[in-house]
């Protein structure tokens, strides 16, 4: 199969004139379905749009390669149109967009997309490009196609790189649809080493599983490895050798960069104990406390689904044994069957909060081999476990403090255990994952717990304690709900977010009372203010706020009511002086008054699909009102009208 089998003439528009990104769009969709290529033209659309919003899919040069995969496709196809005056298709070099093809995939099937492939290779050179856009007829624009994949892509096969002098540079490239990008940086980094005289070899993990894949020998010889990706990528086999890790974009458009930097020398030596990121940079130029939080978040990451899940299930059964009138005392929650069921599972789910917080930690520092040694540390920490009570004593529990700590010391444990077992005689180097480590590290962790629970477990007590007093006290509680609310608003989803909304989630698993409902319901209000008051402006004062801007407004009312903070960010990076210092304001009122309000919450997450579980519902939905609107009224003053013609 060749490219100009699935480009048909009745597919190509020469000579287009869109008036924007919208119109190019509409076009080459029309042209898929002009040429019977769509089961489902308003699905397929939707699926080029929601690829949009991921990034642009213009590619420089003046090219772009809209695509998308979907089952409203009949079979693989492409369009194309040339525009002779060019249409704003936000491409990253800022240059208007001339050519423009349009992928349908299938959502099986490999074969096609290597013919694509050669489609996304052949267009990175500009003789080629310049063209197809000098083409008169859409014969003449198949026929510059056909001459240039025989020309670039002849039957007989490449001379094997090995055979070249110079250095060589291995790379692997990867998008999250594979499809495009992924192709587009592997020919760029090719076309680079060939200009550069460096041999160079590209692994592409594109949508039909990985092609041309690094052997082991070519790892072993070859200088260092460029990964090139915005997904994950298998790493563990560049062991020792030098990896540079980039986004796929960097690929694309900084190739010489990037080769430069592995023969330069640059780039640090990776090893597979350590948590790899194919979108990060490399591990040795971050930060200590850059390090500290990526090991934070992993843990957080993994454990906030127990404790969401878990605790809505807890908040159910609390619901349904106060809907049938059973007394508020200590089987609260457990009265009724039903209410006993929904609190059984949610607190099955809610127990692994703390091993998972602190396995997973623990594997961010050291890989594999400290996930066990985590998971038994924040199992120990829940526990209270101590010398004289090994089972646990609830004097000695030390919560979510105690499992933070486990997950930290388990995780550097393991990396000098792995350190002083490089000693070992190689013979014995196949049970160390299974034995040496594991043995070890549980029998050091047991220790360290058992030693350092009954201090911390004082912590936790007086820490809940401390907030069980505040809560009686209005002059304190009401202040500590505006700062974690406001915390709310600081990055929405960045650590100041994560340390508000992860401190009170800690609270509301370790000591479950009103102070703990109290400082939840806080916290969620602060993280549903900010897209709230975003929406607000943008329906109410137009005038602020350009027209992409005002269309993609009314998405954070649904946002802001679902607690999904995050939907505020794109207008607080690009406004960040006026939004951010809005938000905190709007957030921290709405924080205040929920706690002054007496505003409780039961479950750790849900917006308003958790109202059933909220005390005082009516008063908190005041608060998150006023938050709101305070918050856009700061706006208001912050951020001047925008000009015509801004």
């Amino acid at each position: 199969m060749r490219i100009t089998d699935l480009l048909k003439k009745q597919g190509i528009t020469l000579g287009a004139s869109p008036k924007d990104k919208q119109g190019a769009i509409d076009i080459l969709v029309k042209l898929h379905e002009k040429c019977g290529n769509l089961k489902d033209t308003a699905a397929y659309k939707k699926g080029i749009l929601d690829r949009e919003a991921m990034g642009t899919t213009a590619i420089g040069m003046e090219v772009a390669i809209p695509h998308a995969k979907s089952a409203a496709v009949k079979s693989p196809a492409l369009t194309a149109i040339t525009v002779p005056g060019g249409v704003d298709y936000d491409s990253p070099d800022g240059a208007p967009c001339k050519l423009i093809f349009m992928i349908a995939a299938t959502p099986d099937g490999d074969v096609h997309l290597e013919v694509l492939a050669r489609l996304m290779q052949m267009l990175m050179h500009e003789d080629f490009t310049a063209k197809l856009k000098a083409a008169k007829t859409p014969d003449e624009f198949l026929k510059i196609i056909d001459e240039q994949e025989t020309k670039q892509f002849p039957e007989e096969a490449a001379a094997p790189a090995a055979a070249k002098s110079g250095y060589q540079v291995l790379a692997v490239t990867a998008c999250p649809t594979g499809i495009a990008h992924t192709y587009m940086a592997a020919e760029a980094l090719a076309k680079a080493g060939e200009k550069m005289g460096i041999t160079i070899k590209v692994e592409t993990n594109g949508s039909g599983g990985a092609k041309n894949v690094l052997t082991a020998e070519e790892i072993a010889n070859c200088d260092g490895i460029i990964i090139a990706a915005d997904k994950n990528v298998e790493t563990a086999r560049f062991d020792g050798k030098p990896v540079l890790s980039t986004k796929v974009a960097d690929g694309i458009h900084k190739p010489e960069e990037l080769i430069n930097r592995i023969v330069n020398k640059e780039v640090g030596i990776f090893h597979s104990d350590r948590k790899a990121s194919a979108a990060a940079s490399s591990a040795d130029d971050e930060s200590i406390g850059r390090k500290l939080y990526k090991h934070l978040m992993n843990g957080v990451s993994h454990m906030l689904p127990f404790v969401v899940a878990g605790g809505i299930f807890i908040a159910i059964a609390f619901l349904i044994d106060a809907a049938c009138g059973a007394p508020q005392d200590g089987n609260f929650g457990s009265a009724t069957p039903v209410a006993a069921w929904f609190k059984s599972i949610g607190g099955v789910a809610f127990g692994f909060m703390l091993p998972i917080l602190a396995g997973f930690i623990a594997m961010s520092i050291a890989d594999r081999p400290g996930l066990l040694v985590g998971f038994v540390g924040g199992q120990l920490a829940a526990m209270g476990a101590t010398f004289a009570a090994p089972g646990g004593d609830s004097t000695s529990v030390s919560g979510f403090l105690g499992a933070l700590l486990a997950g930290f010391l388990a995780g550097w444990l393991m990396k000098m255990i792995a350190k002083l077992c490089e000693h070992l005689p190689h013979a014995l180097e196949g049970i160390k994952p299974v034995l040496i480590y594991p043995l070890t590290g549980l029998g050091v962790v047991g220790v360290m717990m058992c030693a350092v629970n009954p201090v911390m477990g004082l912590i936790n007590t007086a820490m809940t304690n401390g907030v069980t007093e505040m809560s009686k006290n209005p002059a304190l509680i009401v202040p500590l709900c505006a700062l974690l609310a406001g915390m709310m608003a600081i990055d929405m989803g960045g650590p100041f977010n994560k340390a508000a909304y992860v401190t009170a989630a800690g609270l509301l698993a370790n000591s479950p009372n009103n102070a703990t409902y109290m400082i939840m319901a806080a916290v969620m209000i602060g993280g549903m203010v900010p897209p709230i008051a975003i929406a607000l402006s943008t329906t109410i004062f137009r005038n602020r706020w350009s027209a992409e801007e005002r269309k993609n407004g009314p998405v954070n009312f649904i946002m802001g009511l679902s607690f999904i903070t995050e939907g505020a960010i794109p207008y607080a990076a690009g406004h960040p002086l006026q939004v951010i210092p809005s938000c905190i304001v709007g957030s921290a009122t709405a924080g205040a008054l929920s706690a002054l309000f007496g505003c409780t919450l039961m479950a750790p997450h849900g917006g308003i699909f958790v109202l059933p579980t909220i005390g005082n519902p009516l008063l908190y939905f005041l608060a998150l009102v006023i938050g709101s609107v305070v918050g856009m009224l700061m706006l208001l003053v912050l951020k001047r009208p925008i000009k015509e013609g801004e």
